[in-house]
């Protein structure tokens, strides 16, 4: 992702600043979403793994890249408090 388009990204919910998922983050995230429990805030199952994400300064919200295409809708957002592992 473009160094400078992350840089005005924000959270829709909070408004924190985003940041790139780190690898081992990616990987809690996806077991989980393997393991069939990860929900996104509108209650739906999130049933792809993420090949790239976006997290909040607090690490508390997760938002998918499709494409090279932030996905930042808040019903979208997923809650790393879901995923037992996850690292922080």
């Amino acid at each position: 992702m473009d160094r400078r388009l992350l840089d005005i990204l924000c959270c829709p919910s909070t408004r924190q600043p985003l940041a790139m998922l780190q690898s081992h983050e990616l990987a809690a995230i996806n077991r989980a979403v393997e393991g069939g429990s990860l929900r996104r805030a509108d209650g739906s199952v999130q049933a792809e793994p993420l090949r790239e994400g976006l997290i909040t300064r607090d690490r508390t919200l997760v938002y998918r890249i499709d494409d090279g295409i932030p996905v930042l809708l808040a019903d979208e957002s997923i809650s790393s408090a879901q995923v037992t592992d996850f690292p922080g």
